[in-house]
């Protein structure tokens, strides 16, 4: 499989089979809650009827799986059966569909995500070792802290500042200026937005 990129997509309108129904199965669900989720298992823990819009409760096999794939855009396999996972894997691959597998080798990997009101972050390591990202995103909570918040804002007003003046480029390197301005960052760090704002007005505002 060729590298991976890194990718952001609404949910809506996504078709999703998730087969599977235990706790690994509920954590692919909830990474794509807000899509049409459709979990395929003999059982399921409660949490799992909370997010899916269809749980079909059967036991099944990984031929009838493949009979139900098409008309989805993205299948996850999550069962604690790695040899159904695999099977289901390459006949999604097989199907030019998005697979993701719990057991590996798909080309949708899930990463571990840090969600603040103002951005994203995700860490991966496509697969290499699944217990890493989550220890990243322990560390990055403490780490980003409201100062991000103030700089956010700043940069945020400082586009707002030079909009429509200038080039795209100009605009451009302005709010770089203003993103690795050691005043601007010293006062995002002391959570004082209004000498950063001011000083973001002194570094060259496109005309």
């Amino acid at each position: 499989m060729s590298d991976l990129i890194s990718l952001l997509i609404s949910p809506e309108g996504l078709n999703v089979l998730v087969v599977g129904g235990g706790q690994v199965a509920l954590r692919k669900c909830m990474h794509f809650e807000g899509a049409d989720i459709t979990v395929v298992s003999e059982r399921t823990v409660p949490e799992i009827d909370d997010i899916a819009g269809t749980v079909i409760k059967k036991r099944t096999t990984s031929s009838e799986i493949k009979e139900m794939m098409t008309g989805f855009d993205l299948v996850v396999a999550a069962t604690d059966d790695m040899r159904m996972n695999s099977e289901i894997r390459d006949e999604a691959l097989r199907l030019g569909l998005y697979v993701n597998s719990a057991h590996g080798g798909g080309n949708v990997i899930i990463p571990s995500v840090l969600k603040r009101e103002r951005y994203t972050v995700s860490v991966s390591t496509e697969g290499k070792l699944p217990a890493f990202p989550p220890f990243v995103i322990g560390e990055l909570e403490t780490f980003l802290d409201d100062r991000f918040d103030i700089m956010f804002d700043v940069l945020a007003g400082s586009r707002a500042i030079c909009a429509g003046k200038g080039t795209q480029a100009e605009r451009s390197e302005y709010l770089k200026r203003v993103a690795g301005d050691p005043e601007v960052n010293m006062f995002a760090k002391a959570r004082d937005a209004g000498p950063a704002m001011k000083r973001a007005g002194e570094l060259g505002v496109p005309r």
